[in-house]
């Protein structure tokens, strides 16, 4: 599976973005898809997971109630919506699948994007 995120940029707070992850391989309908992010400085952090297409996603705490996540396998994609947006947000956001099971530890996640940078200006 190789995957590639896009749609990050620079925004406001209080504003939205809207993160995609273009999914490359038939295995990735079998997988979990994955935010995560990582700020400056900091370890990479686990944001959401979705395991099916259709299915409720889950969500780390800092973003739940302002963040959503959606599924397209017909399309091979996944996203990241990003509602009220908060300068600790600000990070590089990945895109990850994991062919068995699910984890909020990043190192036990299969395949990885290159990263989109999300920068949320006060």
């Amino acid at each position: 599976v190789q995957l590639q995120a896009s749609g990050g940029g620079l925004v406001q707070a209080g504003g939205s973005l809207t993160l995609s992850c273009a999914a490359s391989g038939r295995a990735f309908s079998a997988s979990a898809a994955g935010w995560f992010r990582q700020a400056s400085g900091k370890e990479r952090e686990f944001v959401a997971v979705i395991y099916r297409d259709g299915w409720t996603p889950s969500f780390a705490d800092s973003v739940k109630g302002r963040f959503t996540m959606s599924r397209d396998d017909a399309k091979n994609a996944a996203y990241l919506h990003m509602n009220y947006l908060k300068p600790e947000d600000t990070a590089t956001y990945y895109c990850a699948a994991k062919l068995y099971g699910s984890s909020s530890d990043p190192k036990s996640w299969d395949y990885w994007g290159q990263g989109t940078q999300v920068t949320v200006s006060s």
